[in-house]
């Protein structure tokens, strides 16, 4: 690749970096003016981390809440992808190449596929980008850019720039104050693409965080780290150093939190009002199956009334389509979510990541039904269940969904949960727009034109 050093010295570079629509987020707000999507910390990251000695000229682009202009002037873009915007992300790659303009491929799905993502790109990063990143934008402008860079296990989330969070318009989202504080997580559930792609976990220093929060002076956050409780130590500190700022926040963790009395009364102290929980399945054949069985060694009402009881209102995860599932599982995990009032219910089709255990596991045994990118987004069904019909799958779970937002389900789960009513009823609501518009947002007779 030619040297751009001495064309780049004159006017800054021209970087572009893209998170690429996947079918839910096609900038379409349902009832709402807004999307429900938090603001996302890949782009912004990425963004702080170019080095400060090369004069850029930066673009965010998130197709979540607007379209990629396909004439865009850009020295440099960079695409993060994830399995289900893969095919997303290689059209728009290979479209910008035909235009003579280099472009990178990085992110979850490049991580698990490099060979290829290689076909459609100049670069590929594999794993995290801390460390290559920026060496990369340095080597792009030397003009040594090479077609391949993987982050070392010797990573360290210290002492990094804050996330470029001003160049993303903080109206287009529900949620801007986004943070992160750890990444991965310590169990190795074998449909996740975590433990696979990542490794281990990591974390950002206590210190760090707690500055991060008081400099963008936010009263509400959102966590994304995939497991917040991973170390509990961690946890501890990190819960006890939130509770001077005074502030409301959610996050995601494992239902081991609600073994921990002390742990959960300093969660609530700290501000916590809301976490995403992966119960996953009723079945503890399956979760043993799948590296999750401890969620089962506390009953499930147990882990829902510990939260409660704290005024912490939980998202609930259920996946369909173990080895375990009949027709019977769809109806006896809602009449769990109803008895439970869960106050926000979700449910996913079991989907096997490229490169998973999971995967690996069905792909030996003839079950993985397609290897279209796009379909691997949690609500198609991409594998042959054992004990149901594909099409049965897809069916019971769009009645699970239709079933749990009526507005008798509604009514009946936030009566008795009582918990965070002003956030979790207009959440309600949103999630019955969508329960009830499936077909609108995800392309779901795929499998009518196969069987």
């Amino acid at each position: 690749m030619r040297s751009h050093l001495n064309q780049h010295s004159i006017r800054p570079v021209q970087i572009a970096l893209i998170s690429p629509r996947g079918p839910l987020y096609r900038h379409r707000s349902g009832i709402w003016k807004k999307s429900l999507r938090y603001a996302p910390l890949t782009l912004t990251t990425l963004a702080a981390l170019i080095p400060p000695e090369v004069p850029t000229r930066i673009t965010l682009i998130d197709e979540g809440i607007t379209d990629t202009d396909l004439d865009l002037q850009a020295d440099l873009i960079g695409i993060s992808a994830i399995t289900g915007t893969a095919p997303r992300s290689y059209e728009l790659a290979d479209h910008f190449r035909r235009r003579g303009i280099p472009v990178v491929l990085g992110g979850v799905h490049p991580t698990l596929m490099p060979d290829e993502a290689a076909q459609h790109a100049d670069a590929v990063v594999v794993g995290y980008a801390e460390q290559t990143w920026p060496q990369l934008v340095r080597d792009f402008v030397g003009g040594t850019m090479r077609a391949r860079y993987v982050q070392g296990r010797d990573l360290s989330l210290a002492h990094l720039p804050r996330p470029r969070r001003d160049l993303l318009p903080a109206s287009r989202y529900t949620t801007m104050h986004t943070v992160e504080a750890t990444r991965g997580c310590i169990h190795h559930c074998d449909f996740c693409v975590v433990p696979t792609a990542w490794g281990r976990p990591l974390q950002h220093p206590v210190a760090e965080v707690i500055d991060d929060i008081r400099h963008m002076r936010a009263r509400q956050i959102a966590f994304l780290d995939l497991n917040l409780i991973a170390d509990l130590n961690y946890a501890r500190e990190l819960f006890t150093a939130l509770i001077p700022l005074k502030i409301t926040w959610g996050g995601l963790a494992t239902t081991t939190i609600a073994w921990d009395d002390d742990l959960l009364d300093l969660a609530a102290r700290s501000g916590c009002r809301g976490l995403l929980l992966g119960f996953e399945s009723l079945s503890q054949t399956a979760l043993q199956q799948t590296g999750k069985g401890f969620n089962r060694r506390k009953d499930y009402h147990y882990v829902v009334q510990q939260l409660h009881e704290r005024n912490i209102a939980i998202m609930g995860c259920f996946v369909f389509g173990f080895d375990t599932d009949t027709e019977e599982t769809f109806a006896e995990t809602v009449d769990f979510v109803l008895e439970a009032n869960i106050d926000l219910p979700r449910y996913a089709i079991l989907t096997p990541f490229p490169t998973t255990p999971l995967y690996q596991r069905l792909k030996a045994e003839g079950r993985i039904l397609t290897e279209d990118w796009s379909l691997y987004d949690g609500q198609h069904v991409v594998h042959q269940p054992l004990q149901l019909d594909p099409v049965a799958l897809l069916r019971g779970t769009e009645w699970a969904w239709k079933r749990t937002y009526s507005w008798r389900s509604i009514a009946q789960r936030l009566a008795g949960s009582r918990t965070q009513l002003l956030v979790a009823l207009p959440a309600n609501l949103g999630y019955r727009f969508y329960a009830y518009h499936l077909s609108q947002f995800y392309t779901c007779d795929w499998l009518s034109q196969k069987v």
